[in-house]
């Protein structure tokens, strides 16, 4: 074997343990998609279940109460996921101004505490958020002590609002860790075209706007490309703690529904064709916004 072929083998080696992680967490679980077909009930196996082939598919829009319900989710994912997207240019902002801190130490013990949060479970997260917002919290408390308020107010419970409150909740615990990838890559930003501005008399909000910002916008499209691909992958975590009687019906995401419908209801095969559609939908986003790059761009990111 010559060199060459040796040195790619040794390349492809380091590449393996990656390939099995991807085979068994993301492969292998598309099995599953076969209780979709089936009318399964636990704890029968699949094999003792009825082939019903795309009954729990057209289930979906069989009757207008589950047609309200199913677009009440998606409008409430489509929400959220749009104030993400929207949104989304704000750690590349937040690590610009992150860069203009002078002082090393101060800018390091931002960096750690806005990065922080992302390390921490959303049960925490509620935790921190009831004891702060319940009607006998923190907030509450003091309203009430200075004489603002004569009964709670509850923060939690109400419906209106949820989903901004749901971003900001967000944005405090990811801010942060999304603006590492910024930060990495304003380091490789060109000293020498930076100090020719200072010396041209550029001032440091010049050198942001035509200098820093504009060599951190490839990184930011794609970052961006990649999460319009997942734009119904909202994830249940946060929205599964945070969700009460009160709010249900505004804060039921897509991944909250299928579990919910899955392990509230056992609606099992209707919560694994729900979850089909969505990935069929996301892989048909993805192709779109690849193809979209392309032109605009002129690069793919496949």
């Amino acid at each position: 074997m010559s060199k060459k072929k040796l040195y790619s083998f040794k390349l492809f080696l380091l590449v393996v343990p990656f390939i099995v992680l991807v085979l068994l967490f993301c492969y292998y679980p598309l099995y599953g998609w076969m209780y979709a077909f089936y009318d399964y009930k636990p704890p029968k196996d699949l094999a003792d279940c009825a082939f019903v082939g795309g009954k729990w598919f057209a289930s979906l829009v069989s009757s207008d109460v589950k047609i309200k319900q199913l677009i009440q989710v998606l409008k409430n994912t489509f929400a959220m996921s749009g104030l993400t997207l929207g949104t989304s240019w704000l750690p590349m902002l937040f690590a610009v101004f992150l860069n203009e801190i002078h002082g090393v130490k101060f800018r390091k013990f931002v960096q750690t505490v806005t990065t922080l949060p992302n390390f921490v479970s959303w049960v925490m997260v509620y935790s921190i958020a009831f004891s702060l917002f319940n009607s006998t919290g923190m907030l509450n408390s003091l309203l009430m002590k200075v004489g603002l308020i004569d009964t709670p107010i509850l923060f939690l419970q109400a419906s209106t609002h949820v989903w901004f409150t749901q971003w900001l909740w967000l944005t405090w615990k990811n801010l942060g860790w999304a603006a590492i990838m910024y930060i990495a890559a304003i380091s490789s930003i060109d000293d020498e075209m930076i100090q020719a501005a200072r010396v041209d008399g550029a001032t440091r909000m010049q050198i942001i706007w035509h200098i820093t910002i504009p060599s951190l916008l490839p990184t930011y499209f794609v970052l961006l490309v990649l999460n319009v691909a997942n734009f119904l992958n909202n994830g249940m975590e946060q929205y599964y703690v945070f969700q009460n009687a009160f709010n249900k019906d505004y804060i039921q995401v897509l991944d909250l529904y299928v579990y919910n419908m899955a392990m509230g209801s056992g609606g099992y095969s209707v919560s694994v064709a729900i979850s089909m559609l969505k990935s069929l939908v996301s892989l048909v986003l993805l192709f779109i916004v690849n193809k979209a790059s392309k032109v605009i761009r002129g690069e793919s990111i496949l």
